[in-house]
């Protein structure tokens, strides 16, 4: 009977020990899946942080309008800028606010 306790108690332990190790192995797996689609994330979003930054800078946009729309574009003052807001049969206009205003 003794016997067959430490047996038991062994294949127990050994059967354990493989599904913890298989778990384990399953968790490293997807780690490192994950860990890739992150850096394949991450290399698009530098790519297209870089298009976004270039294309949007103020020289390049001077360019554009230059160029495709000459004399068609006016500066014109931000903060004279209103929102027109509808509600039901309602006009109200309202300034434009910013977020980093008190």
């Amino acid at each position: 009977m003794k016997k067959f306790l430490v047996i038991s108690l062994i294949v127990f332990l050994i059967s354990f020990t493989a599904i913890i190790k298989n778990s384990t192995k399953r968790i490293d797996d997807d780690l490192f899946t994950i860990k890739e689609n992150i850096r394949i994330l991450k290399k698009e979003f530098e790519k297209i942080k870089l298009e976004y930054d270039y294309l949007s800078s103020a020289n390049r946009l001077l360019e554009f309008q230059n160029l495709y729309f000459e004399n068609e574009l006016l500066n014109k003052d931000i903060k004279k800028i209103k929102i027109i807001d509808k509600q039901k049969n309602n006009l109200e206009i309202k300034n434009l606010e910013f977020a980093d205003e008190n």
